[in-house]
């Protein structure tokens, strides 16, 4: 691999203001976060043969660098940062590496710039992943007449059965195609900092500068100038990003959080639907409540993994792989929360729910069976050790995790189950394991025009961080279209 992107630029230039020596790197474009919309933002640039100066600041490792030691010890040794979420490629192609075709299916982007630009943005983004490896077939698109049939079924329980096609990287193949991305980024000049965390913003009159950044494990600052600062930081980065809206008056509003469990079934359960559509991407807004609760990041044969964010705060996610395959199925169900007046802090809220949860957990994930909870009572391992479907997760505690889930979130999260029931027979078995917590940060949507300018001159804010998307493809699109607004 090339080391171009790897050089250290603070030996580039510095100057002495009195008696204090400072370290400062102009750029023409500084973005924060590597994951797939600051990618793709310089991957935009640099393909049309963009001149400018491009620097990609990330805190954790480059990508042949990001190995979980969970492999090998079978259980979360709690790297920092972890290596699952932090790093070039961010979170999501270390999960289950799906894209999402169809603008239906990402985040509140198509609102911002129209639902026919958005799939637009999506298709030609997708050619990108094409060109750099991505597998050429398309799930749930093979067979329409079954699909009616699981939409019929769908219907009947209450729920909507969005249609989107996906193509499946995989989690390990995921890797590959990142990989050369990443080469490919550093060959054609785009600088690359690892292991750096931007802790602020430079800012003059209202206007960004440019970012302060420190290395992990020192305490020595270090300013970068730019005159187009771009925070693409991710689910990890939007409680950090929350705060500089609050710090510099960059405008935003509170947005949506997602508190729900991940729940695993045998393959077999899940068989039609797996091979049908793959992902079965349903919404439904059960009573009493009518919260919208919908499923999210199937992984047929995949194994349940664990995250760990910087605030030891642990949840639990999945991953699908190209060609290790599980005996279960897992797949998200999610519950969204929009708070009025006068609360305004939703991530933290989903955190705490997430503490409470790791608290009774010892620090680790949490899992239940569905008919426990019917039942009124915890799980024990010896019950885990004597049903059919066995978890994937090897440290994951069998217990109660409605003592920690919030009243309205667990009752939505049962409803849902129920009427899942109808749309996959055996779904809501006694068996079926639920794991907790699992969270999903979309906070804190920061208002911006169809061009992507913020209040604030000279800073962009883009993908989940920003509160507008939700997932691997809708961010790559939406960082298509800052590279093409920043050349």
């Amino acid at each position: 691999m090339s080391d171009r992107g790897c050089q250290n630029p603070f030996q580039q230039l510095s100057y002495k203001t009195g008696k204090e020596e400072k370290n400062i790197v102009k750029y023409d474009v500084i973005i924060v976060g590597a994951g797939p919309a600051g990618i793709f933002t310089a991957m935009e640039m640099v393909k049309n043969n963009s001149t400018k100066k491009i620097l990609l600041v990330e805190k954790g490792k480059a990508i042949e660098e990001r190995k979980c030691p969970k492999s090998r010890t079978k259980k979360c040794v709690n790297c920092k940062p972890c290596n699952i979420t932090t790093g070039f490629s961010g979170a999501g192609a270390f999960s289950d590496g799906k894209l999402s075709l169809s603008y239906e299916v990402g985040g509140d982007f198509p609102m911002l710039v129209g639902a026919d630009f958005a799939q637009e943005l999506i298709n030609y983004t997708d050619k990108i992943y094409l060109e750099f490896g991505a597998d050429t077939r398309i799930e749930g698109v093979s067979e329409p007449l079954k699909v009616r049939e699981i939409r019929k079924r769908a219907i009947h329980a209450g729920l909507k059965l969005v249609d989107c096609p996906i193509r499946h990287l995989g989690t390990e193949k995921a890797q590959h195609i990142y990989g050369a991305i990443e080469t490919y980024l550093q060959d054609k000049g785009v600088e690359m900092l690892f292991g750096y965390s931007c802790t602020d913003l430079i800012m003059e009159e209202d206007v960004c500068k440019g970012v302060v950044i420190t290395k992990e494990g020192d305490t020595k600052q270090q300013r970068l100038e730019a005159p187009h600062t771009v925070v693409a930081a991710g689910r990890r980065g939007a409680d950090w990003l929350q705060t500089l809206c609050a710090k510099y008056d960059i405008a935003h509003k509170p947005g949506t959080v997602d508190i729900g469990v991940r729940v695993e079934v045998r393959n077999e359960i899940m068989e039609e639907v797996n091979k049908v559509l793959y992902e079965s991407k349903l919404i439904g807004y059960p009573r009493p409540f009518k919260n919208k609760v919908r499923t999210f990041c199937q992984n047929p044969g995949g194994f349940v993994s664990q995250e760990n964010y910087d605030n030891d705060l642990a949840v639990v996610n999945g991953h699908s792989y190209k060609d290790l395959k599980s005996d279960n199925t897992n797949l998200a169900i999610l519950c969204s929360h929009n708070f009025t007046e006068p609360f305004n802090q939703p991530i933290s809220y989903a955190q705490k729910v997430g503490e409470l949860t790791n608290m009774l957990g010892a620090g680790q994930i949490m899992v239940q069976r569905y008919g426990d909870i019917l039942d009124g009572k915890r799980t024990w391992p010896k019950e885990l050790a004597q049903s059919n479907v066995r978890p994937t997760l090897p440290d994951v505690v069998a217990g109660d995790i409605t003592a920690a889930m919030p009243y309205r979130a667990m009752v939505n999260i049962i409803n849902f189950i129920q009427a899942m029931d109808q749309v996959v027979p055996g779904f809501a078995s006694t068996e079926t394991l639920l794991y907790s917590p699992e969270l999903k940060f979309y906070s804190n949507k920061v208002r911006m025009d169809e061009n992507l300018v913020t209040n604030v001159k000279g800073l962009y804010c883009l993908g989940d961080s920003s509160g507008w998307t939700r997932g691997l493809m809708m961010a790559s699109a939406m960082g298509v279209l800052m590279g093409r607004k920043l050349l």
